[in-house]
C-alpha cells in the first residue's frame, strides 16, 4: 500500500490519478514483497505515477501499455532528471507485474509467430535437443545467428536461399572490426553450427559452413595472467567483512582462489551443494560435468559467516544472491568478474587481467612453483584434456632453464 510511504492526502491523490491509479497499491505491495527499501519504493512509485499521468494526457488506457509505449514516455521525459536506468528497471518490473495480473497483453505477442522467430526457436531446439548443448553454449551461439539473420534476411527467412559464400565472408569481415580474436573464434564456431543447421533444414542452397575459415588458435602462445600469493591475500583482505556484501565477496574470492572455480561454477552453487557433514562441495562445471571437491576449512568458515550474517532471506536456493533488493541470484558471470575487479581496485592492484580466471591462473601457478606436477594441477582445475594444462609450464622458469639450448654465437 502506498499509504506506508506517503501520508499527505494530496500526494496520495497524485499517485492514484490516471489509468494506473487503480493498480498502484497492489504494485506497491508487490514491491514491498521484493524487499525494496522505502526510499527505492518511493522512487519507483513516483515514476509509475508520472507514467500514469502521461497516459491520461495521451488518452491511453492501461491495455495500450507495452515496451514501445514506455520508450516513448522516457524519450519525452529524458530532460526531467532522474536515473534513466532506474526508470527502465521500474517499468520493466511494472510491465512484468501487469502481465502477470492479466492487465495487459503478453510480451511481443505480435512477433512470436513470425517466420524469423520460429526459425530462431527451431535453432535453439536443435541445439538443446538434437545436439545436447548446455544453456550457456546456446546463449553464446544464438546472438551470432540472430545477427546474421538480421543482416541477410531482415524479416524474410526465405532470403536464405540467396545467401552465398561472399555474404558470409563480408559478414565475418564486419565482425573483425569490433571483435577480439578470442571472441571471433566463438563467432566462427557459432556460424558453422548455424549453417549446418540451415543446410539440414534445407533452407540454404549451398553449404555456407564451408565458407567459414578457421582462425589460428594462439592460446598456447599466451602467457597465463596471474598474481602472487601475497597479492591474492591482499585481495582477500580488501573485503570489509563487517558488511554483508563484504562477507559475500570474501566467500566468492576464496572459492576462486582456493579451489580455482570458474565464474559460472560459482554462480551455479546451491545451498544443497554443500555437504557440511562430509566437508564436500559439489561443482557443476562445463558440459554438464559434476565434480566433488573437498571443502577447505577457511572456505567453509567464510561460507558459514556469509550464510548466517550476510545472505538475505529470499526464495532462491542459489548460494550467492544480490546484495540489494530484489534479492535474486547473481545472474551473469560478469557479476563474479566484477567482484574480482572491485577487489583489485580496493587492494591497489592493476593486473593485466581482472576477471575470475585471474585467481584460477594464480592458483595453478602457485601450485606449480610449489612442486605440483601438471597432472596434479589439471586434476584440481578439472581439465578434461591434459594439453589444456600445458600453458602453465611456461611459468616454471627453473624447469625451462634445464632444457634450454645455448644460443649459437653466444658466450660460453
Amino acid at each position: 500500500m502506498v499509504n506506508r510511504c506517503y501520508f499527505r492526502l494530496s500526494t496520495l491523490r497524485f499517485l492514484r490519478f490516471g489509468p494506473l491509479g487503480r493498480h498502484i497499491d497492489a504494485f506497491a505491495e508487490w514491491l514491498i514483497q521484493q524487499d525494496y527499501s522505502p526510499q527505492v519504493l518511493r522512487y519507483k512509485i513516483r515514476w509509475v505515477a508520472y507514467l500514469s499521468h502521461w497516459l491520461h494526457q495521451q488518452r491511453l488506457g492501461v491495455d495500450s501499455l507495452d515496451e514501445q509505449r514506455v520508450e516513448r514516455f522516457l524519450h519525452q521525459r529524458r530532460n526531467t532528471g532522474g536515473l534513466e536506468q532506474g526508470n527502465r528497471t521500474t517499468f520493466r518490473d511494472l510491465l512484468r507485474w501487469l502481465r502477470a495480473a492479466g492487465a495487459i497483453a503478453p510480451a511481443s505477442s505480435a512477433d512470436e509467430d513470425t517466420a524469423l522467430s520460429r526459425l530462431e526457436k527451431d535453432f535453439v531446439s536443435h541445439l538443446t535437443r538434437e545436439r545436447g548443448l548446455v544453456e550457456a553454449t546456446v546463449k553464446n551461439y544464438l546472438p551470432t545467428a540472430q545477427c546474421f539473420l538480421s543482416e541477410q534476411c531482415q524479416d524474410n527467412p526465405a532470403r536464405l536461399k540467396d545467401a552465398e559464400p561472399r555474404h558470409v565472408t563480408a559478414f565475418i569481415q564486419r565482425q573483425l572490426k569490433t571483435t577480439s580474436l578470442r571472441r571471433l573464434q566463438l563467432v566462427l564456431t557459432a556460424l558453422r553450427v548455424f549453417f549446418r543447421f540451415l543446410r539440414l533444414r534445407g533452407l540454404t542452397s549451398v553449404d555456407l559452413a564451408a565458407a567459414v575459415s578457421a582462425v589460428s588458435n594462439r592460446r598456447r602462445a599466451e602467457w597465463p595472467k596471474f598474481i602472487s600469493p601475497k597479492q591474492v591475500q591482499q585481495l582477500l583482505d580488501s573485503c570489509d567483512r563487517r558488511q554483508p556484501v563484504g562477507r559475500r565477496d570474501f566467500a566468492i574470492l576464496l572459492l576462486l582462489a582456493r579451489l580455482g572455480l570458474r565464474a559460472g561454477e560459482v554462480l551455479a552453487l546451491t545451498l544443497e551443494d554443500i555437504d557440511w557433514e562430509t566437508g564436500v562441495l559439489t561443482i557443476r562445471g562445463k558440459g554438464r560435468r559434476v565434480d566433488q571437491l573437498p571443502l577447505p576449512p577457511d572456505v567453509g568458515k567464510a561460507l558459514v559467516d556469509y550464510l548466517r550474517h550476510g545472505r538475505p532471506r529470499c526464495a532462491t536456493r542459489r548460494l550467492f544472491v544480490r546484495s540489494r533488493a530484489p534479492f535474486r541470484e547473481l545472474a551473469r558471470n560478469s557479476c563474479v568478474c566484477t567482484v574480482v575487479r572491485y577487489a583489485c581496485a580496493r587492494a591497489g592492484l592493476s593486473p593485466p587481467q581482472k576477471g575470475a580466471h585471474l585467481l584460477r591462473h594464480s592458483l595453478a601457478t602457485n601450485m606449480l612453483r610449489r612442486g605440483a606436477s601438471l597432472r596434479e594441477i589439471g586434476e584440481v582445475l578439472r581439465h578434461r584434456q591434459p594439453n589444456t594444462t600445458e600453458i602453465y609450464a611456461k611459468v616454471d622458469l627453473e624447469a625451462l632453464k634445464t632444457v634450454a639450448q645455448p644460443w649459437i654465437g653466444g658466450k660460453p
